[in-house]
């Protein structure tokens, strides 16, 4: 299902594709954890462990959008529909497997004198059976039709999972609630707000895309299981301060548990259509977050200054997911 030229350029940046249309990146978080160089934000602010998280994807290439500070190769999108699915089963263990083969490197040899890795060994052997599943990575995962499956068969194998949405499935979300098939975190991403910016912003498939991802913010509040609300700002393009009532009144709308606010990296293929200028720094965004938060009246519970990431919420305590 996936061209090979597709493979090519997914294979350049180190993605392990599993099955018909799913994939698996290491996150560099996990490598320094494993190297005790550091933990990602979602250790940080949830207690979610790096060095066991899986960064996958069960629709690799398939989105109904084409965001400019999308990182993955969005001009060579396979739509927004996938017809022949692997099962859950199959892209599970096929997830873990290509987690094992990408994290070999870091493994020691017996060899005491050829030793150049710097991995935590007792890590490592953790890390060879992951405990948290994000789904996200690359492309929108509700186009799996199965995505719910996936979620429980992943939670029968006592795994967390995070997925991150569009939201311009609220059908699917719906589904989600009614099958009890929720993921332990749902995170919808918001990016613009209002439609005038959304349009060229997210450059989607889908005619109504506004209204729908309106709707699954309509859904949050009800349920039931921990939701996000979640912001990538592009300095000078969807981050100003002319911005923040109408994001504030999205926020409140949606009655999230958390707003999850990250600055934009100049990464992967974004850096072809946004350039470095477009990074907001650490302090810019800390001045944007404290008025978001005096505008919802919302707290600051934490920030990641490397990841230039921030999550405000009502109570700090409410923030580790327990059990991890």
């Amino acid at each position: 299902m996936i061209p090979d030229n597709i493979k090519k350029i997914l294979k350049k940046q180190h993605y392990e594709i599993v099955g018909k249309h799913s994939a698996v990146q290491v996150c560099r978080w996990t490598k320094k954890s494993l190297r005790n160089e550091g933990v990602c934000y979602k250790e940080k602010f949830y207690g979610i462990r790096s060095h066991l998280c899986c960064q996958m994807t069960p629709a690799v290439m398939w989105c109904d959008n084409k965001c400019l500070h999308c990182w993955r190769a969005i001009e060579l999108t396979l739509g927004n529909e996938l017809k022949e699915t692997d099962s859950p089963k199959k892209i599970i263990e096929g997830c873990i497997k290509a987690q094992r083969k990408l994290l070999m490197g870091f493994k020691k040899s017996p060899n005491e004198d050829k030793n150049l890795s710097k991995a935590d060994m007792k890590k490592w052997k953790e890390a060879q059976e992951p405990t948290q599943f994000a789904i996200s990575l690359s492309g929108e995962p509700t186009i799996y039709s199965r995505v719910g499956d996936l979620i429980e068969e992943l939670r029968k194998r006592g795994k967390t999972s995070f997925l991150v949405t569009n939201g311009l499935h609220p059908e699917k979300i719906l589904e989600l609630k009614e099958k009890n098939q929720l993921p332990t975190q749902l995170y919808v991403s918001v990016n613009s707000p209002n439609k005038k910016l959304y349009i060229p912003f997210h450059r989607s498939s889908k005619k109504d895309a506004w209204e729908k991802l309106n709707e699954s913010l309509e859904l949050l509040k009800d349920l039931g299981c921990r939701t996000v609300f979640r912001m990538n700002l592009v300095k000078d393009l969807n981050m100003k301060e002319e911005y923040v009532k109408e994001y504030a009144e999205m926020i409140k709308k949606s009655g999230a548990d958390f707003i999850e606010v990250k600055g934009f990296m100049s990464v992967g293929f974004a850096r072809e259509r946004l350039g470095y200028d477009k990074m907001p720094s650490y302090e810019e965004m800390l001045e944007f977050v404290k008025k978001l938060a005096e505008e919802t009246e919302l707290k600051l519970l934490d920030s990641h200054e490397y990841s230039r990431a921030f999550v405000l919420g009502k109570r700090k305590g409410e923030l580790r997911i327990k059990g991890c």
